[in-house]
């Protein structure tokens, strides 16, 4: 496995990744259309301390991870997905994509990291919590986080 940075790869790609898990995998109501960032991802994510990062096995798009710079030390986690078949401690994919973002996020200097999630991702929010994140009340998070519409449980990482 290989996580690399985003440049320039196919956005199609990384879209087919993220809206086959929301919609077929787990039915949340979101398209591509509801997520424009995805087709501009050096502009949307890899500004200030953001960033954008790609999961492979071998030439196979495994996963993504994204960190948005919201400003004063606080950064969202967002597009956290990793493909059926690569999940697990097994194959170590999203371990090793959450390892790089908080590395890369606390060597850039970010004091807190926020993320929105929906309620049917069951596995991801014992994940974050494994990972040091913890639940917060909507009213917790920063107006300067983006939020989707379908978020109903949040997250907060202090360094």
């Amino acid at each position: 496995m290989r996580i690399t940075p985003y440049v320039n790869q196919s956005s199609d790609e990384i879209i087919k990744l993220i809206t086959t898990i929301q919609i077929e995998e787990f039915g949340v109501a979101t398209s591509a259309e509801a997520q424009p960032d995805l087709r501009d991802i050096p502009g949307f994510y890899q500004q200030g301390r953001g960033n954008f990062w790609l999961a492979y096995v071998e030439d196979d798009l495994a996963g993504t991870i994204a960190i948005k710079d919201c400003g004063d030390g606080v950064c969202a986690l967002r597009k956290m997905f990793v493909k059926s078949e690569y999940r697990g401690k097994q194959h170590g994919v999203a371990a090793a994509l959450m390892q790089t973002l908080l590395e890369g996020a606390k060597a850039g200097g970010v004091s807190e990291i926020y993320l929105g999630t929906v309620d049917v991702y069951h596995a991801a929010h014992r994940f974050y919590e494994k990972n040091g994140f913890v639940e917060v009340a909507r009213n917790d998070v920063p107006d300067s986080v983006p939020l989707m519409d379908v978020d109903v449980k949040y997250y907060r990482y202090r360094f």
